[in-house]
């Protein structure tokens, strides 16, 4: 019930942009969550058919926990389920699309970590193993919500690739993913950015966020001392642990493909820009408006690192 309330709360959201393309991206998230949320009912009636117990948290039988897996992989874009997620942030404005990618993630990564003990192992390994090389496919893509969405696909892979492990490293994962892509959507829609093409003109209308935004994309790359190193450490770390090197090299590997895209946004924000743009009738600065949400999660973003010990803590 919950994740149906979730799903139908955000679709006029989606609709309140009149455009063709907003409808299309609406039925299509419908459509692909109605169908998980299907199958989730579909695994529970089988395993109350097996044991005869109605709780989604004592499976037993591999039948019922695949479809589980399965179905949170659809509903939270996980590959090989993850073509509607690209299509469908396209089709929407930069703000439900924030909403898109972190607060709809809330409630399946919830019930994920609550079944983490009895979903199927090999399976969860399999898909992120594939997310993390599929999210690289990011680097072919100019439109910006195109490169978030792939972006999404590639951090989910190493939420479930350690969640059976580690529940808690899964969460960490879980609250840097949102402060990063939260103030990269943020910023984003101060800039008006929506493709690489405006994102080149960025740095002449603010320098300073634009200095940010390619801190911001290297911790979304992983690279230290951001905050977005210290998961994949702790995380590969933890697959050594459970004698899984081969397959830590592969998702190491995996990630240099979403890195190299992250870098060449960097490059694109910093050293590209048109000649004639301070000459032309385009925006030279934007106004200064006094919001503290922005600063707060990039710093967050860049500077977390240093307290994610006690953050471990707290798990």
């Amino acid at each position: 019930m919950g994740l149906e309330i979730n799903t139908l709360a955000i679709i006029p959201l989606m609709t309140k942009m009149h455009h063709p393309r907003a409808a299309e991206s609406a039925t299509k998230y419908f459509l692909t969550q109605a169908t998980a949320s299907a199958l989730i009912l579909f695994s529970t009636t089988i395993n109350a058919w097996m044991t005869g117990e109605w709780t989604i948290m004592n499976m037993t039988n591999h039948i019922p926990t695949v479809i589980l897996t399965l179905a949170l992989a659809i509903k939270l874009g996980i590959a090989p389920f993850h073509l509607w997620l690209p299509d469908v942030l396209q089709g929407l404005n930069m703000l439900t699309c924030l909403i898109l990618s972190t607060w709809q993630k809330l409630a399946p990564m919830a019930l994920m970590m609550l079944t983490s003990h009895q979903l199927n192992t090999n399976l969860l390994i399999a898909m992120a193993l594939m997310s993390t090389i599929i999210g690289g496919w990011g680097l072919n893509q100019t439109q910006m919500r195109k490169i978030m969405a792939y972006s999404s696909i590639a951090h989910l892979g190493w939420m479930i690739l350690v969640i059976s492990f580690a529940p808690s490293l899964a969460l960490l994962n879980l609250l840097i993913y949102l402060v990063l892509t939260s103030s990269m959507f943020l910023m984003l829609m101060t800039l008006n950015s929506t493709n690489t093409n405006k994102l080149s003109i960025s740095w002449l209308k603010t320098p300073t966020l634009a200095a940010s935004m390619m801190a911001t994309l290297m911790a979304l790359g992983g690279l230290p001392p951001t905050s977005g190193f210290l998961p994949k450490w702790l995380i590969l770390q933890e697959m050594t642990k459970q004698h899984l090197g081969a397959l830590s090299a592969l998702m190491a590997m995996s990630a240099l493909l979403s890195l190299f895209f992250y870098i060449r946004l960097s490059y694109t924000i910093s050293m590209t820009s048109p000649p004639n743009i301070s000459n032309s009738s385009l925006t030279w600065r934007k106004k200064k408006n006094l919001t503290y949400v922005i600063p707060i999660l990039i710093t967050m973003s860049a500077a977390m690192m240093p307290i994610t010990p006690t953050l471990l803590l707290l798990n």
